[in-house]
């Protein structure tokens, strides 16, 4: 490899991501998010194709979109400065007119879905208390909003009954454990409708067309997410699909026929149909390529995901898609012509389509035998040992996949090797698989981690002198664990908005998250001894590898009191540390012009200590 086949941090940064695909009530249009201007925005875009044309002009993160079922306007999500206070908005169709809904800045209010008459909105939000999430309506004419569900937790709207009379209400009782209530919004009355022993999850949930039932993603009493349908007057469930794997993304056809769903076979996702009218499973037309289907990593909301929406008329399913070649764009699934079309087409900053390279999925035996997943990237033209990155994800319940990531494809093009694994407490792999760190076993998933390196030695071609570990959020918490505990494997380190102390992380984390994060981490009652032993801060003794660190003012997840305290203690000790605070930034680096900056130091950063020629 020479210097003119590498391209610089910037143009990687500068290719464009669009989603959240929602069809206008005449099918003819589609709005989406994307970061066209540097910051993602609403757009839309004739089925037909043409040029998108740009609706919002906030320049602060929006997080999604939805078309009224009627009426023609729209309503978005957007916070500012990535301060996680989203507000929900009414968007007139042409984008002339803006109107503010919810008007409560110092809360949260997320998306819980268009009553059928396009009159109301559903939302979640905890601005009654900044400890509860309560339901409320919205009647968008007027603006009148109604607390219809007060509650003593976490509970969001899940979407309205087609007579519009009911709303589905999502309560979270702790980590990747919730239960289904339905609201009789005439009595305010909410009936629990999953009982159920242990924990389990439900997700993409859609109505039957008659009312009567949900089709759903479920792994109660399973350890993958299956597809079934929850009759209303029984209580029962009906299995419909129990791949090996999970089920993670569905959609109804408004006239309730057709269901559409995709299913994460080892990080890869596999679109399917059916019709739920006459049980045929017709194939889905051929096109889209290897990838996954999922939504934009911006998106803050957990209600708004969905990246799956048919048209009105239940012949176009607009699918938001991306793979290690492909940018994030939304992709358009015919069913009348049977074909597959790409409807965005989202800039590569002029970045040849070789640059873009798929990766390897491998396993390796970590300490206990087990064999830990993971996706290997290699670059196409190496010699000799490699330099690698390891690039831990965050949650912890979370996945590497092979989806479009702009850093890593940067990384490869400059010749480095980077390994994405799927330590234990990652999703993908089962409840089982899932559950293998909580708390006291914490540790385990840093073990695995340190393991990865085995095999990058033996098997993955690396230089051990010249591997590096990266993540943001929980990844960054295992960066720093990594370091403190693994000092002799690692060259070097970069977190991201990382928990440097659990202890005060979980004491100043905002309120509503600190009970639904004990239940993974462990209590600050019970556990607070545990909690120091394991924390990184205790052990910047340990520290040899130079470290990075990068973090937004503005965080409500992982305050930036987190990255103070780590490059505190490091600059006393005068220990090598690059420190970026971004004071118009939350839980990640969004804006264009200060992910240039971030990232383009972190590239630095690692060709320095890395000692790449």
């Amino acid at each position: 490899m020479t210097d003119s086949t590498w391209f610089p941090f910037e143009r990687f940064l500068n290719v464009r991501a669009a989603g959240g695909g929602t069809f206008s009530p005449d099918g003819e249009r589609v709005a989406f998010v994307s970061d066209i201007t540097g910051v993602p925005e609403v757009w839309a875009v004739p089925v037909a194709g043409g040029w998108p044309e740009q609706l919002t002009f906030g320049g602060e993160r929006v997080n999604f979109a939805r078309f009224a079922p009627q009426g023609g306007h729209l309503v978005f999500g957007a916070d500012i400065g990535g301060n996680e206070l989203q507000q929900l908005y009414l968007l007139s169709a042409d984008g002339a007119h803006v109107r503010d809904l919810t008007g409560v800045p110092s809360a949260m209010h997320y998306w819980g879905g268009w009553s059928p008459d396009g009159r109301q909105i559903a939302f979640a939000s905890n601005r009654r208390d900044p400890h509860f999430f309560d339901i409320y309506t919205c009647h968008v004419d007027t603006g009148e909003i109604e607390l219809v569900y007060q509650s003593d937790g976490m509970t969001y709207a899940a979407g309205f009954s087609q007579d519009g009379q009911r709303l589905l209400l999502t309560r979270m009782n702790g980590s990747l454990d919730e239960d289904l209530l339905l609201l009789d919004l005439g009595t305010r009355q909410a009936t629990p409708i999953t009982p159920h022993e242990g924990k389990a999850v439900y997700h993409g949930i859609s109505w039957s067309s008659d009312g009567r039932g949900l089709y759903l993603a479920t792994d109660q009493g399973r350890q993958t997410a299956a597809l079934v349908f929850l009759d209303l007057t029984t209580r029962q469930m009906t299995l419909i699909d129990a791949p090996e794997w999970d089920v993670e993304a569905l959609a109804l056809s408004r006239d309730g026929r057709c269901l559409a769903y995709s299913v994460n076979v080892d990080g890869v996702s596999e679109l399917r149909l059916l019709d739920v009218t006459t049980g045929e499973r017709p194939a889905a037309p051929a096109g889209l390529p290897a990838g996954v289907v999922g939504v934009l990593p911006i998106c803050r909301d957990p209600m708004a995901g969905n990246p799956l929406a048919w048209s009105p008329d239940g012949r176009r399913l607009a699918v938001s898609f991306s793979s290690g070649t492909n940018a994030p764009d939304v992709w358009l699934v015919d069913l009348q012509k049977n074909a597959t079309t790409r409807l965005t087409r989202s800039s590569l900053a002029g970045l040849p389509q070789d640059v873009f390279v798929e990766p390897e999925t491998v396993r390796y035996a970590t300490f206990d035998g087990r064999q830990v997943p993971a996706l290997y990237y290699r670059p196409r033209a190496a010699d000799g040992p490699l330099p690698v990155v390891v690039f831990v994800h965050g949650g912890p319940e979370g996945q590497s996949r092979p989806n479009f990531n702009p850093v890593i494809a940067y990384f490869v093009n400059r010749g480095y090797a980077v390994l994405a694994p799927n330590v234990r407490g990652s999703t993908g792999y089962g409840r089982k698989y899932t559950h293998l760190d909580d708390v006291e076993k914490r540790m385990d998933s840093v073990a695995d981690l340190a393991h990865a390196v085995d095999w990058l030695v033996k098997d993955g071609g690396a230089d051990p002198k010249r591997i590096a570990v990266m993540g943001a959020s929980y990844g960054g918490f295992m960066v720093l664990a990594a370091v403190t505990n693994y000092p002799d494997l690692w060259a070097a380190g970069v977190d991201i908005v990382g928990i440097a102390s659990f202890v005060t992380f979980l004491e100043r984390t905002g309120v509503y998250r600190r009970k639904h994060r004990e239940t993974e981490y462990g209590s600050l009652e019970r556990d607070r001894a545990f909690l120091e032993r394991i924390s990184p801060i205790h052990k910047v003794g340990d520290i040899t590898a130079p470290l990075m660190v990068i973090h937004g003012a503005n965080d409500p997840r992982v305050p930036v009191y987190e990255a103070e305290q780590i490059v505190a203690v490091l600059r006393e000790r005068n220990h090598p540390v690059e420190y970026l605070r971004f004071e118009d930034e939350g839980h990640g680096i969004v804006k264009l012009a200060n992910r240039i900056v971030a990232y383009g130091a972190i590239g630095d950063f690692l060709d320095k200590y890395l000692g790449h020629q």
